[in-house]
């Protein structure tokens, strides 16, 4: 019996690695511009820390994280999210007293016992950016701002960005006893699921997709409608900003998110071509009192998280990604100039060129065949007359173009015209 991987995780082959090494390139390139350091957290961590953040009486806490003992009886859980551990790893360190403002990112892999479907798995991935140390609104907006430049050099198209605000530990509770005296007049029309959030984290429910629950929640009472003179002033702020930066969006009263921490703004991207319900590709918002939660001074917090599978599912909708093939695939007629072959390799590949060379002594043909399977971008023929002329064939497979060049011109060429940089 042949072991396969566990259901809800996925292996990444070669074929598909590329366009996640680009999403992180990105990721890497486009926060460095905005001053975003990286920091790495342990993949797993104590259960308390997600319990007292998250929440005890949440879904993930309650039924999708994977929690463990260690061998002296310590609860221990993979991490279901990243802000969390890195409040924690914050203030551990002590970075609150390195800078006033520290701007953090990480990626790396999640874990929840969920349902698995189209990008979404047990062991799932993301791309996160925290910023503690700062409440102005200009900030909020600079983080979607930023947002959006990674998700337009990746090619990702059709995004709606959907904002709101959840309020704070002063405006939110009246509007919660609002909200929940109104669901339980609602109780028997509710989908069962509703109708335990109704008692245990009543704004969940108006992040309910069954479709016979839409008329009701559509009823309830807007958090809008009862924020305090402070987050009212704030969310209008955080508006102007984006109108400023000429980011649109939608306001949405009902968009919570699913973590206890969250006050204030909050904010989701969405695809229509992800379908109409898993559609969101980001999601985040404002967490000031966590670091307090955990044991660390009162510090305002800002950040989202990225899922890199609805990504990729977005990008190869679009047909956008990286080319995964060599640069130059270097094809010897025969033996005899195998080792020519393999000094001109050494050399392309000095020069930040990748190149690919065939041991399994193939035709020429069977070469070229393997070139095109491996989607090269160039190949280079290698005979008797090509080492002793040093003139060498350089054909672009893209549209079979073929041109001359001296064996010292031809990384120049392949990285001007394949548009490679070293």
């Amino acid at each position: 019996m042949k072991i396969k991987s566990v259901r809800g995780t996925h292996d990444l082959l070669p074929e598909s690695i590329g366009l996640w090494q680009q999403i992180e390139s990105t990721a890497r390139g486009v926060f460095r511009l905005y001053g975003y350091e990286e920091l790495r957290t342990p993949i797993f961590e104590k259960t308390e820390l997600f319990a007292r953040s998250i929440g005890a009486e949440s879904d993930i806490v309650q039924k999708e994280m994977y929690t463990f003992n260690d061998s002296k009886g310590n609860p221990i859980s993979l991490r279901p999210e990243g802000t969390a551990p890195v409040v924690r790893a914050y203030l551990e360190h002590g970075l609150h007293h390195d800078k006033s403002v520290q701007k953090l990112y990480y990626i790396g892999p999640m874990f929840r016992h969920e349902r698995p479907q189209k990008g979404r798995y047990r062991q799932f991935h993301q791309v996160g950016v925290e910023v503690l140390g700062s409440d102005h609104p200009a900030l909020e907006a600079e983080v979607i701002e930023m947002l959006v430049r990674f998700l337009r050099d990746l090619g990702a198209s059709e995004i709606q960005l959907l904002v709101n605000s959840v309020g704070c530990p002063n405006c939110r509770p009246g509007y919660v006893k609002i909200l929940k005296e109104e669901l339980d007049k609602l109780q028997d029309g509710l989908c069962a699921e509703c109708q335990r959030r109704s008692t245990t984290n009543p704004l969940r429910v108006l992040d309910c997709k069954v479709p016979a629950c839409q008329p009701l929640i559509d009823g309830l009472p807007s958090i809008l409608d009862h924020l305090c003179e402070e987050c009212r002033q704030h969310f209008e702020q955080f508006q102007a900003y984006l109108e400023l930066q000429n980011i649109p969006f939608e306001v949405v009263s009902r968009l919570v998110r699913g973590l206890d921490y969250y006050v204030g703004t909050t904010f989701e991207m969405i695809s229509s071509k992800l379908g109409p319900t898993q559609n969101a590709v980001v999601g985040g918002g404002r967490y000031d009192g966590l670091p307090e939660l955990l044991g660390g001074p009162p510090t305002p917090g800002f950040g989202f998280a990225l899922g890199i599978e609805r990504l990729v599912v977005l990008l190869e909708e679009n047909e956008t990604g990286l080319r995964p093939g060599p640069d130059i695939f270097l094809a010897y007629l025969d033996e005899s100039v195998l080792q020519e072959t393999l000094g001109l390799a050494r050399e392309l590949r000095d020069q930040g060129i990748s190149a690919y060379v065939d041991f399994e002594g193939r035709s020429l043909k069977a070469q070229m065949r393997l070139a095109n399977k491996l989607h090269s971008l160039f190949t280079c023929i290698i005979g008797d007359d090509e080492v002793k002329s040093g003139q060498f064939p350089i054909k672009r497979m893209e549209d079979g173009h073929q041109i001359t060049q001296a064996r010292e011109a031809i990384a120049s060429y392949v990285k001007e015209d394949g548009v490679i940089t070293s």
